[in-house]
């Protein structure tokens, strides 16, 4: 006599011992008949032990024999007992992978011996003599090892339930030499809709399986960026995980060493109002580290500038622009290490590139002993919250800057520039000194 049980990750065949334990092999074959153990889910399965099923709740609580079921479907459920005795035959062991037991309640009603329902396992390995004498051994699996090892392997939480459910989808009775029981009522059709709804995932559902191979590839570079924002976060680099780059501010890299604030100021104004321009520069010796923040006042200035500017000539230097990756602004709880500076210049070896908060320049130390603090120049850079008196001076500054952008350049400037055009002349007749001796060596 046998079952044919087709669930998620497979076939059984379950042949059943019906001389040795007819009344249990009854009470299984009249519960298949009924669908009882149609979507029924194995709620406990230990790896190399047993794989349990026949709870409807799938909580190891619930089931009932098919006599109390009847009992129940005809309101006479308190004159019929919910489990029968155990049939445990001492010829029928846990010897072989794939025995068949009903688990046996340790004490129903008052019965110390316990009792059968509906719930029932499989064993996952062979020789558990653990179980032998405390179970009713009344089956074996014949067909469908294969399906016991993908059981075996399924991913488990701490009360060994599976992640995603393994569930009995369909129960097909081959033989049945019992007749039906008085009042058994068997239903037109099988469940469609599992009864404990299970907040696992469904034993038919991949949720990556039907996304694109595209969709796949942005969720998890998704998830990649945002393990990566939380460790910057942990390690403090981040003020949150979550905060986002200004988009109206552009990082333009690859200048010349001799362009200053005013030039590009006075390049990218035609694309709208710029709010600060700084080009950043060494901490010690004022030179240019060759990259610079420009603010437009508007996003779309800011898009408009990214896309006519790139890769233009500018004193001879093709430039390189893009939008500003830095959030010193949003982290107004940060400290502006100073000591920390060199570590990110272009002297320090390191990598200064969204780190321009660190940088502290000549024209900065210039503005303090000015009185005006870090807000005057490097509003941008160095975030702090605004007042009427700073704001006056910032102004201030911005209109002596322009004058001075229309007037002879005073003798600091002159030298500037000159020293800055003899490093760039003698770099070059290095330069074409070497190509020479390499060409005629």
């Amino acid at each position: 006599m046998s079952v044919l049980f087709e669930t998620s990750l497979g076939d059984l065949v379950i042949d059943l011992e019906t001389e040795a334990c007819p009344k249990t092999c009854e009470n299984f074959l009249k519960l298949c008949k009924v669908y009882y153990y149609n979507l029924n889910a194995f709620f406990n399965v230990s790896k190399d032990f047993l794989a349990q099923v026949g709870d409807p709740t799938a909580t190891g609580q619930g089931g009932e024999s098919v006599w109390s079921h009847i009992a129940s479907q005809s309101s006479k459920s308190s004159s019929v007992p919910r489990y029968f005795a155990p049939e445990i035959q001492p010829k029928l062991k846990h010897t072989t992978k794939g025995t068949v037991s009903m688990a046996v309640a340790p004490s129903v009603e008052g019965s110390p011996e316990g009792g059968c329902g509906s719930q029932f396992f499989v064993t996952l390995a062979d020789n558990i003599e653990y179980l032998d004498g405390k179970h009713a051994v009344f089956g074996h699996i014949v067909e469908g090892l294969d399906t016991l090892d993908k059981l075996n392997d399924v991913f488990m939480d701490q009360d060994c339930r599976p992640f995603k459910d393994v569930r009995i989808r369909h129960v097909v009775i081959l033989d049945d030499p019992f007749p039906d029981p008085p009042g058994l009522v068997v239903p037109e059709a099988p469940p469609v809709k599992p009864l404990d709804n299970s907040t696992r995932i469904a034993e038919d559902e991949d949720p990556l399986e039907t996304l694109p191979e595209d969709e796949e590839e942005r969720i998890r570079r998704e998830k990649a960026a945002a393990a990566s924002a939380l460790t910057l976060e942990m390690v403090g680099d981040l003020p949150f995980a979550n905060v986002r780059p200004p988009e109206n501010v552009l990082f333009v890299c690859k200048l010349n060493p001799v362009t200053r604030d005013e030039d590009l100021e006075l390049i990218f104004s035609r694309f709208g109002t710029i709010m600060s321009c700084q080009v950043i520069r060494d901490k010690k010796t004022g030179d240019s580290l060759q990259y610079a923040f420009i603010e437009f006042d508007k996003r779309e200035d800011a898009e408009q500038a990214y896309f006519k500017m790139q890769n233009v000539l500018v004193d001879d230097r093709r430039i390189w622009v893009d939008f500003s990756q830095s959030v010193a602004r949003e982290n107004k709880g940060w400290s502006n290490d100073i000591k920390r500076a060199p570590k990110y210049s272009r002297n320090g070896g390191g990598n200064f590139a969204g780190r321009e908060d660190l940088v502290k320049t000549r024209r900065y130390r210039q503005d303090e002993e000015d009185g005006y603090g870090r807000e005057s120049k490097y509003g941008m850079v160095f975030d702090v919250p605004d007042s009427g008196s700073r704001r006056r001076s910032r102004e201030r500054d911005s209109k002596r800057r322009r004058s001075r952008s229309r007037s002879p350049k005073r003798g600091s400037d002159r030298d500037r520039d000159r020293r800055d055009r003899e490093r760039t002349r003698d770099y070059d007749s290095r330069r074409r000194d070497e190509d020479y001796r390499q060409r005629h060596r």
